[in-house]
């Protein structure tokens, strides 16, 4: 008896080899290794991987802090790179064309959210490492890598003006502090508030006084103040102290919180007029307790927002192109990033490392 066949067989395309750094576990460090990548398809862009950010949901990976890695992992989603191949039905882009790679690789293309260009909430949704490569059928592999193959409709171009290695975090906590920024409309006449001056606190200062609003620092860190402004905060709280903190009480149209350490939002909460808004980028591993009276009585919200979708990370980088915006960085060699995991953790970065991925030949 015969087995019925595909009416339309696809055949897959051939693997090469690129050199990496990967995990086998949770608990394993980072070491050289090999992968494979798809030979590019006729939509494909090939990538030469330049540079690539360490975003805190890199660590959380490596060690299956949120349950669903699989192994070996090669963590990594903000990739700046230089095209090498592109398919033969490629219209964006072209060999030389300096480029990014965010936290996504492909979607589904037809739903509501990709149909409105909001791809990051499409239900199939391949991320740029720990989906699936519908191609190979294998686990999506990141940045930590020499090369990249993701279809041209997830690449993004990085303007000429910008350090290409100060834009990669751009890919990630860039386009992760814009999109709330620009979604409630922040601006000219408010009054905003930003919860931390980490890798995405820094980002979203910045993005805050480009769009003209004034802008309030919240931190922990009485060493940070300098910085702070320096980056653009007009005034800098330490969350600690309760004056201070009262002196802002009922003042704010918006905060932006970025803080992925378990924390108490309330206090902020009662820092945002009537209808403001409060919205969380961080992640912290447990639940957050929100009380309802300061929420019901002056109606304010409190929201959470993810990355941006594709045309709006690539309004993003115009933005930055046109302002000059960039990350923060300090360089690091590939070797150094089991060191570079353990220094996120005690907040010793400012404010984002980057792999030279030369270092990895």
């Amino acid at each position: 008896m015969k087995t019925a066949s595909h009416p339309n067989p696809v055949s897959k395309p051939r693997a090469y080899s690129v050199k990496a750094y990967s995990t086998s576990a949770p608990k394993s460090p980072l070491a050289p290794s090999t992968i494979s990548r798809r030979q590019p398809t006729e939509t494909d862009v090939q990538i030469q991987i330049l540079y690539c950010g360490v975003c805190h949901s890199d660590l959380h990976f490596a060690r299956n802090d949120w349950g669903f890695t699989q192994y070996p992992a090669v963590p990594g989603h903000e990739i700046i790179g230089r095209v090498t191949v592109v398919g033969r039905a490629v219209k964006k882009f072209k060999v030389g064309d300096v480029v990014g790679v965010g936290c996504m690789v492909d979607s589904c293309r037809t739903c509501p959210d990709c149909r409105a260009g909001l791809e990051q909430f499409c239900a199939a949704m391949v991320m740029t490492y720990g989906s699936t490569d519908k191609h190979l059928d294998t686990p999506t592999l990141g940045g930590y890598s020499q090369e990249i193959v993701v279809t041209e409709e997830f690449v993004l171009r990085i303007p000429a003006n910008l350090n290409p290695a100060a834009a990669a975090p751009l890919l990630c906590a860039g386009t992760t502090t814009y999109s709330p920024l620009r979604r409630w409309k922040v601006g000219p006449g408010q009054k905003v508030g930003i919860v931390g001056l980490g890798g995405l606190g820094h980002m979203a200062v910045k993005f805050a006084r480009a769009f003209g609003a004034h802008v309030v620092l919240f931190t922990t860190s009485p060493g940070k103040t300098a910085d702070a402004r320096r980056l653009g905060a007009h005034d800098v709280v330490l969350s600690k102290d309760e004056q201070q903190m009262a002196a802002h009480a009922g003042s704010l149209d918006f905060i932006l919180d970025t803080v992925s350490a378990v924390h108490d939002p309330n206090a902020y909460i009662n820092l945002i007029k009537r209808d403001g808004h409060m919205v969380l980028v961080g992640a912290p591993s447990e639940p957050l307790a929100i009380a309802a009276f300061p929420l019901i009585f002056r109606r304010r919200s409190f929201s959470g927002s993810f990355i941006g979708g594709v045309p709006e990370t690539q309004e993003m980088l115009d933005f930055c192109g046109q302002h000059g915006i960039t990350s923060d960085i300090e360089m690091i060699r590939m070797d150094q990033i089991n060191e570079a995991y353990e220094r996120m953790l005690k907040s010793d970065v400012r404010y984002r490392f980057v792999i030279d991925m030369a270092s990895l030949k």
